[in-house]
């Protein structure tokens, strides 16, 4: 096959808390990767000008067979016997380093597809390698259907604390902000929306990726963390705060301007790491996470360690959610039409 010529794929497509995610379970002949782990599979990808596998992201994410806030995954080989399965994730912009609600997906997909074997009630723990390291998804089963996916992140943990930046608001007033930044497996940076002054509703989204776009650029380098720089601006709400749990909602605004519509599975265990260094969510208390669609993560911690030294404690966040198969597609490529590989409208 050469580079001139049309081919079918095949995806499988799933939604998590209204997050879209498209798994592509075989790559094409001619879209190969290199690399002895999935980091160094994605590293190999982006090195490489119009790389096959770079130009099939484009074709399947932007218009006409995507959109502007899609997102998806190329099954790839584990980095070893330990995984079931290996997964480089992408988006409009490039391929990320984690994707906690693709990670909950690809728990259904495994199952559904007989990569695990299931079970009538109990959980089902599906192993997969992903850029920032080996995260599992436990999918439970009672009488015989899954009823939740729990995802088990990688260490996370605050690394910058109360940053001081001031950006524009769409007004021409000028904002004072403090911002947390984070690692739940991708860099993120936390903005209490109560300084902001909008609403997290979807009629508010465009002005949140225009504050997102103006604190990335204020934050620099100081949001560069693990050889990645920053992705995601969480804005978030506390609604309420006892001793059981802190419930919150959020929109969080990743890669250059897409909106999140579940409460984001790696953003979510990154607050987690923030709201555990501020001392907000110990002995079993729970975060539970609200979309700006509404859609609710449940999230708490599996294990934390505060290290001799270090300033910020870590942790490994299990973040709850489901997600809902949405359809199958066999989508046809021709490197020959016009619009190939793909557009779509910032």
């Amino acid at each position: 096959m050469t580079e001139q010529e049309a081919f079918w794929i095949q995806t499988e497509d799933w939604h998590t808390a209204g997050e879209p995610f498209r798994i592509v379970p075989d790559l094409p002949p001619h879209c190969t990767t290199t690399g002895n782990t999935v980091w160094e599979r994605r590293l190999n990808i982006m090195k490489e000008p119009s790389h096959p596998l770079d130009q099939l992201r484009q074709s399947l994410c932007h218009e006409p067979r995507g959109h502007a806030d899609m997102y998806g995954g190329f099954i790839v080989p584990p980095n070893d016997s330990g995984a079931h399965l290996g997964v480089l994730f992408w988006h409009r912009d490039g391929f990320s380093t984690a994707c906690g609600h693709g990670t909950i997906a690809l728990g259904r997909y495994a199952v559904a597809k007989g990569l695990v074997d299931s079970v009538q009630d109990g959980p089902v723990k599906v192993i997969i390698d992903v850029p920032s390291g080996r995260v599992a998804a436990d999918v439970n089963f009672k009488d015989g259907k899954v009823i939740h996916v729990d995802f088990v992140n990688v260490k996370s943990y605050q690394f910058a604390k109360d940053i001081p930046i001031s950006v524009t608001a769409h007004g021409g007033e000028t904002l004072h902000l403090s911002v947390n930044i984070s690692w739940g497996g991708a860099s993120i940076a936390s903005v209490d929306a109560r300084d902001i002054g909008i609403e997290i509703e979807p009629t508010n989204s465009q002005r949140f990726i225009e504050l997102a776009s103006q604190i990335k650029t204020k934050l620099g380098k100081q949001g560069d963390h693990a050889g990645t720089s920053l992705y995601v601006v969480c804005f978030f709400q506390t609604l309420s705060d006892n001793s059981q749990a802190i419930e919150q909602k959020n929109v969080v605004v990743y890669a250059e301007g897409a909106i999140d519509r579940s409460p984001c599975g790696s953003g979510t265990g990154a607050r987690v790491a923030v709201l555990l260094a501020q001392g907000k969510l110990n002995g079993g208390k729970k975060l539970i996470h609200h979309s700006i669609i509404n859609t609710t993560f449940e999230a708490s911690i599996v294990s934390q360690q505060q290290d001799e030294g270090a300033e910020f404690p870590t942790c490994i966040p299990k973040v709850r959610g489901n997600a809902f198969l949405t359809g199958r597609h066999s989508f046809y490529i021709d490197p020959n039409d016009p619009t190939y590989p793909g557009f779509f409208f910032s």
